[in-house]
């Protein structure tokens, strides 16, 4: 049984006709997901939610990777194999329906577990993102997988430029895009005060990082404001995209 509790709120936003993100809570396992469907692309909803719907099963099939003693490489067997089998749903589900074709979805998972110590494994692809928020400071603990992301990377872009670029949601990895799909894969040692957020790019679309951590400060350690507040101010400042928050905390 997981130590840490996941509150979770996905809403349409203002601008969308339909609310293309899903996500999971599997405290028991320690396991949250994130999903998008890729904006513009037939069947973006139902990407994101088989995806979701995948993970759920498969976690529950494979659990016993998670125990101690499968050693310290399982954790990222265990995301790997879910990503790998949520991209196959995906692949499966458009070959049944032709108007489904070029389905797709971003994802990143987050694995807790406490044993020898506890620690957080993340797992992505796209530009859905994962944070982890200790002692006033936010890191982030994903790199998004855009063409804006590899144009800053090399210097071609400065972050104001890519901030209006008009590729700046072009992404260059996604369940449903390619196969065999690549995740990368994270781990980050945690403190019981820390508190964890995924989310989709709904949020980061409206919200700098800054933003963000002055929200969890405020909060003061509630997972509940924090995920309330987060979505309030999306939708505040324009709620262009759908917004899904998954926060999570150590009771």
């Amino acid at each position: 049984m997981s130590a840490w509790v996941g509150i979770g709120r996905s809403e349409i936003g203002l601008a969308r006709a339909s609310n293309q993100d899903a996500f999971a809570i599997i405290d028991r396992l320690g396991l949250w997901a994130v999903a998008d469907g890729m904006g513009g692309h037939v069947g973006g909803e139902i990407a994101a939610q088989t995806a979701i719907a995948s993970v759920k099963a498969q976690a529950e099939l494979s659990a016993e990777l998670l125990h101690p003693d499968h050693g310290h490489g399982a954790p990222t067997e265990f995301l790997t194999n879910l990503i790998a089998q949520a991209h196959d749903a995906i692949l499966g589900r458009a070959k049944l329906d032709p108007k489904l074709k070029g389905m797709g979805t971003t994802i990143v998972l987050l694995l807790i577990l406490s044993l020898p110590t506890p620690t957080a494994h993340v797992a992505h692809l796209g530009d859905s993102r994962a944070y982890r928020f200790r002692s006033g400071t936010l890191t982030p603990l994903t790199r998004d997988h855009t063409l804006i992301e590899k144009y800053l990377a090399r210097g071609i872009l400065t972050k104001e430029s890519a901030r209006t670029h008009p590729e700046r949601h072009v992404l260059t990895r996604a369940l449903g895009m390619s196969s065999p799909v690549k995740p990368v894969v994270t781990s980050y040692p945690l403190q019981p005060e820390d508190l964890l957020l995924l989310c989709s790019d709904g949020l980061t679309k409206m919200l700098e990082d800054d933003d963000i951590r002055n929200i969890f400060s405020k909060a003061k350690g509630d997972p509940i404001r924090t995920c309330d507040r987060l979505i309030a101010e999306s939708l505040e400042r324009g709620g262009e995209d759908n917004v899904t928050v998954v926060v999570i905390a150590h009771p």
